[in-house]
């Protein structure tokens, strides 16, 4: 008789089912999209490391100057691998999404440095900056995609600093 079901325990595995299986699929879409999530951060910061990197490296530079070319060059070149920036690693990433920044490490505290003569403006006859700092202020908006849920758009803001080595 232990080999033997009752007659009303038949339908018992399939609603089990029917109650678990939407629980489950709705876990798998969200590791996914979490995953989705890492990897874009991730993917970002790389873009974001090499603008700094090739940014904090060159010397000639003009941090003061807001049509400075080398500095459009590597955001370009970090967005596709290519100088005119044609088709971006991360879809969506424009280079004007993309700011660029220096600071200077004074006794105490770092901050950002002020173009002048006194400040990292180099061409006034003013000392270099210690950092690059380079960030998407604005954010990246990554939508999610999880079937039935209607999401609003997260916002990744990455931020890398570097030391600034060009002079």
């Amino acid at each position: 008789m232990s080999g033997m079901r009752r007659k009303g325990q038949r339908g018992n595995s399939l609603l089990e089912a029917a109650l678990y299986l939407p629980v489950l699929f709705m876990l798998l879409f969200g590791m996914i999209e979490l995953a989705k999530v890492a990897y874009t951060y991730y993917a970002l910061q790389k873009v974001l490391y090499t603008v700094g990197r090739y940014v904090g490296t060159q010397r000639g530079i003009n941090f003061c100057d807001d049509v400075d070319g080398v500095i459009d060059l590597a955001k370009q070149y970090a967005i596709s691998g290519t100088p005119d920036g044609t088709e971006p690693f991360i879809r969506n990433l424009q280079a004007d999404q993309i700011d660029v920044r220096i600071e200077r490490f004074d006794s105490t505290e770092i901050g950002e440095c002020e173009c002048s003569a006194t400040g990292c403006d180099t061409t006034a006859g003013g000392r270099g900056p210690d950092y690059v700092v380079v960030s998407i202020p604005d954010g990246y908006p990554l939508q999610l995609a999880i079937p039935q849920v209607p999401l609003d758009p997260i916002l990744l803001r990455p931020r890398i600093r570097l030391p600034f080595q060009g002079m």
